[in-house]
């Protein structure tokens, strides 16, 4: 019912910035509580960041807290991952997640996800 692409990740040095962009279509945006998720080779797939339906309310991992940034606009369908100080640890597949009801938190239940972007930090 929802499909979610991203976009943005690419190759970037030590200390740079990207944003990742989700876009969503098939349902009304607004209605959906947004996530971002990483997973890097080898290792499970590990919680970014969440933000409410309306932008309201965020929560965000303790690894990225202070350097990644989620926000959406739903005028666009568009959720973003906003990543400054990036480092090699960061580099990962990131996913973005909708939900269609649930509390703004650190949990893995979304009903649909996207197709991944790549994300490589280099030293």
């Amino acid at each position: 019912q929802v499909q979610l692409v991203e976009s943005g990740g690419g190759l970037v040095q030590t200390g740079g910035s990207l944003r990742l962009s989700c876009e969503a279509s098939g349902a009304t945006f607004s209605n959906y509580l947004m996530g971002w998720f990483l997973q890097a080779p080898g290792k499970e797939r590990e919680f970014v960041a969440a933000i409410s339906r309306i932008g309201g309310s965020t929560y965000s991992a303790d690894s990225v807290k202070g350097r990644f940034t989620i926000s959406r606009d739903n005028a666009q369908n568009t959720a973003y991952l906003q990543m400054h100080s990036l480092k090699p640890e960061d580099t990962a597949v990131y996913y973005c997640a909708a939900r269609w009801w649930g509390m703004v938190g650190p949990g893995y239940d979304y009903d649909y996800w996207g197709q991944g972007t790549q994300v490589t930090v280099s030293s």
